[in-house]
């Protein structure tokens, strides 16, 4: 039994008004559903307060017993609940403001209340985002890896590439490529050849190896699922939410992801993000190899196939949007893996 709520129902107005520092005269809380699959119950609490804000985010546990093992086998509540309450306080980058934070090491309950981020625009991954947003949200991850530079033990949150890690991408590679077979044949078709196909297969193979080799160097705190939904845009500067996959890892673990899997070609195609990224990492003294970071990002981009293929492979196929969104991640993070010739990582 955890002593704080864990679910909406548990809220009361003396608590909130503790937590926030203000009388609390009545609240109303309105379910956002399953946080966009993210395995967490997220509503929006609408409050009546004296010097308290208007509305807040309040994440729980989800309530179904698959996700939540899911979530505690991945430790995604402690992870978030970390970063609010050891790194965000000290990085520069835009996240909701966290007005409490709590989590039970014991059994994973956690409860978060954070800012609802009013006036900004949620980004969208099929829609895709201009060469300007691409810039700023690079130079954002940069800032916040620069900040976080080969952080020590007292950040107590795990590497990426921990056993749990290896096994979930293999297993899940394996649950997903057959639904890609069958529903995404035409995106397949479209990007690789034939070969090219059958060793994609094989990549379950090799991630080990691509993983040993990424973490090979030095790490960052790394947000862990920069995509264009975790982020919202404004002309005052963006913000980054769901800090559910923050990791110790590779700067390039980032980069790769939002690149290969977020950018539509034509914005992919107009810098050197690599380049970019490091520059920016790289403008206040950090010493780091260019053709390293570089050499990093190849071999993040080939596992990152992953991530697509388990998306794609497993996603209810009535979701509309959810298909369509598939079917771009897919298509981008193969054409990438092609212009990077990564597949020579795993022949």
């Amino acid at each position: 039994m955890s002593a704080f709520p864990v679910k909406p129902e548990d809220l009361s107005a003396a608590w909130l008004g503790e937590k926030l520092g203000c009388t609390v005269n009545d609240f109303k809380v309105e379910r956002l559903g399953e946080g966009g699959g993210l395995l967490g119950l997220v509503t929006r609490v609408h409050l009546d307060s004296d010097g308290g804000p208007d509305t807040l985010i309040a994440k729980f546990p989800t309530e179904a017993e698959d996700n939540r093992f899911v979530a505690t086998t991945y430790d995604m509540y402690g992870r978030e609940y970390r970063f609010y309450t050891q790194v965000a306080p000290n990085v520069p980058i835009r996240a909701p403001i966290c007005y409490h934070a709590e989590f039970n090491e014991e059994n994973s309950d956690f409860v978060l209340l954070i800012e609802e981020l009013l006036g900004y625009n949620l980004g969208d991954q099929v829609a895709g985002c201009t060469l300007g947003e691409a810039h700023a949200v690079v130079k954002d991850l940069a800032a916040l890896h620069r900040s976080t530079w080969q952080p020590g033990p007292e950040i107590q949150i795990n590497q990426h590439d921990m056993p749990y890690q290896h096994e979930g991408m293999i297993g899940g590679f394996g649950v997903g490529w057959p639904g890609v077979l069958a529903n995404f044949s035409h995106v397949l078709e479209a990007e690789l050849t034939s070969d090219e196909i059958e060793l994609l297969a094989t990549l379950p193979e090799h991630v080990n190896q691509l993983l040993d080799k990424v973490h090979d160097g030095p790490l960052v705190i790394a947000h862990g699922d920069v995509r264009l939904d975790n982020i919202f845009f404004s002309d005052e500067g963006n913000a980054l939410v769901d800090f559910q996959a923050v990791c110790k890892a590779a700067p390039e673990h980032d980069l790769s992801y939002f690149v290969t899997q977020s950018l539509p070609d034509e914005v992919r195609h107009a810098e050197d993000w690599v380049a970019v990224y490091h520059g920016h990492l790289t403008s206040e003294g950090i010493n780091y190899d260019l053709a390293l970071s570089r050499e990093r990002f190849r071999y993040c981009t080939m596992y990152f196939v992953c991530y697509a293929v388990i998306i794609a492979g497993t996603l209810d196929q009535a979701n509309e949007r959810g298909r369509k969104l598939a079917e771009t991640l897919l298509a981008y993070s193969l054409r990438s893996v092609k212009e990077l010739n990564a597949f020579e990582l795993i022949r």
